[in-house]
């Protein structure tokens, strides 16, 4: 399912719709079926690439969790939990690295000021491949890496490295919490991301503080927000996400 909505709300998703919406019109220009179908396909696509729309449905999702405050967490040992966002693999001549996607790079800084603030005793970073066949770094590495150049010692990060989504993430998070005996537990990803990831955590056994990672773009002028870009179109993608996600989540028993 992941994977055919990055393929609607990407580029080649848009063209490839609307592509065969114009082919329709131009084997049946009399059908008002057809010219119909194009006008609504061309005006989704609109409204999904701009900016504005994905963002002021992520502030109905996060609408239950502000911004994190130090006087979140009780006293005790504090265990620090940051889901993953991917990364992407960059091939040189003859050399190859990894960089974080935006997503991912957020919540390392959201991560690094909840860091600052508390002095959590471990800082989990959580998130591996989503294809086990897939030898390239995971991201809890590579967001390990990025940890260690904001100032986090190398001593205080545990990386769980094998999950492939969500659920496994808040799974294999909690059973490291657990082995760690943490008294408060945060929870470190996207504001779109958050209320899911609050759901699996607590059907993991754990019931963690939230601190929301802002989009990337979210910063950016009022232009940003009302033209049309790739990257609008791709948080639509994962909005649309969440909202499936969510009641997927709730059928298989891994939200609560």
């Amino acid at each position: 399912m992941s994977g055919v909505l990055h393929f609607i709300f990407s580029t080649s998703g848009a063209v490839s719709a609307l592509s065969l919406a114009a082919i329709w019109v131009a084997l049946q220009p009399r059908s008002t079926v057809a010219r119909g179908t194009a006008v609504l396909v061309s005006a989704a696509y609109v409204v999904a690439s701009t900016y504005v729309v994905p963002a002021e449905i992520v502030n109905v999702l996060a609408r239950p969790f502000h911004r994190f405050r130090a006087a979140d967490v009780r006293p005790g040992r504090v265990a620090l939990v940051v889901f993953g966002a991917g990364d992407e693999e960059i091939d040189g001549w003859s050399d190859r690295i990894a960089v974080p996607s935006g997503v991912a790079a957020a919540r390392v800084l959201e991560a690094w000021r909840v860091y600052q603030a508390v002095h959590p005793d471990w800082v989990i970073s959580s998130g591996g491949n989503t294809d086990p066949s897939d030898d390239s770094e995971p991201s809890s590495v590579n967001m390990q890496k990025m940890l260690l150049q904001l100032g986090v010692p190398a001593s205080r990060v545990v990386l769980e490295s094998t999950s492939r989504e969500t659920h496994e993430n808040a799974v294999r998070s909690a059973a490291i919490v657990r082995q760690l005996h943490a008294d408060s537990v945060v929870l470190v990803t996207s504001a779109s991301h958050m209320r899911r990831s609050i759901g699996a955590m607590h059907a993991a056994g754990i019931d963690p503080v939230p601190a929301i990672a802002p989009d990337p773009w979210l910063q950016h002028g009022w232009h940003d927000w009302l033209e049309p870009s790739n990257h609008a179109l791709y948080f639509s993608g994962e909005v649309a996400h969440e909202l499936i996600g969510i009641p997927y989540y709730r059928l298989r028993g891994w939200y609560r």
